[in-house]
């Protein structure tokens, strides 16, 4: 767990609050979400949590443990994947975890082990022989998730870690994050892709020019993304109610399926249906999204 209070951080360079008086908390077993147009304060506010950058003041306790004053302790329980992951150029994936893993005082055969174990997690463990300059920007972001995950930390702290992504980089990241909530982690994701937070987050804190504007809670989230799906299929039939069951209440209206009270990620579903051999003519979305909220908080004149 995670706990910001009263959290300001002021530069030299114009005086101004780049984050001012946050307040939140990210939970076990939570996906917060943290929304903001660029500029608004998302990362230097997860550079404090992680302690890179220090407060102009107020504080962030991890796991009971102030990140300030007691911070070897509070870094050992946090996971940081950066937006834009910097590593030694010439060093490969092992040699690298295993060094990292000594500032924490573990041993080398454990840090091998774990690392080699991590690597195949995240799917680049073909790539360990690789020197880090040769990898992909979505190879770069998976080797940054298995670098801090060397530790085993309960909290993660994600930076646009979807962005330069190709889609199967997008969905391994988005089942990733589902699999640590499993876990009991924290999570705390920052991203201006508000559909990524739509289908993640189990709350939302929107900042604005270095404030909080609101937090979305869970029970607020779903009635802010209420959506309505309407599909228009030539064959329909009985076996479909069977496929779009999990997705949410379906029926059958004049020739065409509206999909209400929606459960899960429906990105997917036009595909899937099309994959069962159902002719789709039609896939309409209605109703606000967290995107149309979002900009109605801040403002519609910052909308680009």
């Amino acid at each position: 767990m995670i706990k910001i209070k009263n959290l300001t951080k002021y530069f030299k360079k114009n005086g101004k609050a780049a984050v001012s008086s946050l307040d939140l908390t990210i939970n076990d077993g939570e996906i917060t979400g943290f929304a903001g147009l660029n500029g608004a304060g998302k990362t230097t506010t997860i550079r404090m949590i992680a302690g890179v950058t220090l407060p102009s003041s107020g504080t962030v306790t991890v796991d009971g443990a102030d990140i300030v004053h007691d911070k070897v302790k509070a870094s050992k329980s946090i996971g940081w994947v950066p937006e834009l992951p910097n590593f030694e150029p010439q060093a490969k994936s092992i040699s690298l975890m295993i060094y990292y893993a000594g500032f924490y005082g573990i041993d080398y055969k454990t840090a091998k082990n774990r690392a080699i174990e991590i690597l195949k997690e995240v799917n680049i463990y073909d790539a360990r022989k690789m020197k880090l300059i040769n990898y992909s920007q979505g190879m770069k972001k998976r080797f940054s998730l298995a670098s801090c995950m060397i530790i085993e930390p309960q909290n993660f702290l994600f930076d646009e870690i979807l962005n330069g992504l190709d889609p199967e980089g997008i969905q391994f990241m988005r089942n990733y994050m589902k699999e640590l909530k499993k876990k009991n982690k924290a999570v705390f994701l920052s991203t201006h892709i508000l559909s990524e937070l739509q289908n993640l987050a189990d709350k939302v804190a929107i900042i604005n020019n270095g404030k909080l504007v609101t937090i979305i809670k869970p029970d607020e989230l779903e009635n802010v993304t209420k959506s309505t799906i309407t599909i228009k299929i030539k064959n329909i039939d009985d076996k479909i109610m069977n496929i779009l069951q999990p997705y949410g209440k379906a029926k059958v209206e004049g020739g065409e399926i509206v999909l209400t009270d929606i459960q899960k990620d429906f990105s997917d579903l036009n595909t899937l249906l099309v994959k069962n051999n159902y002719i789709v003519t039609g896939f309409s979305v209605e109703g606000e999204s967290l995107e149309d909220y979002f900009f109605k908080l801040i403002g519609g004149d910052n909308k680009k």
